[in-house]
């Protein structure tokens, strides 16, 4: 009985009690999106291009996008449109502030979907006018791929890049201290084999 409780038992209840006491916050949402001229509506022969990473954590948004290349000059305006199926346009649910007036740049910026602040007037009242009703539209906008990420200039004042946001799967953090835990059940089982 001895092997089965010191090389068995002793590490799947150090696994259990790891797993089971793991903090249970709630996993970050992610999404991503390539900007360019090809995804616009029509589209046009921008040769500027860009990145997106919308990451939601709780009520919280933070938007990370990098662009370089604009040709229509400097960005003028920068947005996420929702929500429609991709080859459409649609009108502006949440304006990135403060985007840079550059025609090369990165732009950070978090900002709180309990807040009717964030949204624009026409997006808030589309979505039952309360800001739940809006981050609710725009997570399942999101969700669904039907969000962009659009950078405006002079030239291009309908967009000069776009891409839609797609979903990017990340394991919930009790997976991760799940898996943590058997790892170091397994790491002990082996040094115990040695000894």
């Amino acid at each position: 009985m001895r092997f089965w409780s010191t090389r068995f038992i002793l590490p799947a209840i150090a696994i259990a009690g790891v797993a089971l006491t793991a903090p249970t916050a709630k996993a970050s949402l992610i999404f991503t999106a390539t900007l360019n001229g090809a995804s616009e509506v029509p589209a046009n022969a921008s040769t500027g291009t860009g990145t997106a990473t919308l990451t939601l954590t709780g009520n919280i948004l933070e938007a990370d996008v990098s662009f370089a290349g604009l040709i229509g000059g400097p960005a003028t305006a920068s947005h996420i449109h929702c929500c429609i199926a991709p080859g459409s346009n649609i009108g502006v649910a949440l304006p990135f502030v403060g985007f840079p007036n550059a025609s090369s740049g990165t732009y950070d910026h978090f900002f709180d979907l309990m807040s009717t602040g964030t949204y624009t007037s026409t997006f808030l009242t589309a979505s039952g006018g309360t800001a739940a009703g809006a981050e609710t539209a725009l997570i399942a906008g999101l969700d669904a791929g039907h969000a962009y990420v659009n950078i405006h200039d002079a030239t291009f004042p309908g967009g000069e890049i776009r891409g839609f946001d797609k979903p990017v799967s990340v394991p919930e953090p009790a997976s991760l201290a799940l898996f943590g835990a058997a790892l170091t059940g397994f790491a002990l089982l082996r040094r115990r084999r040695r000894t």
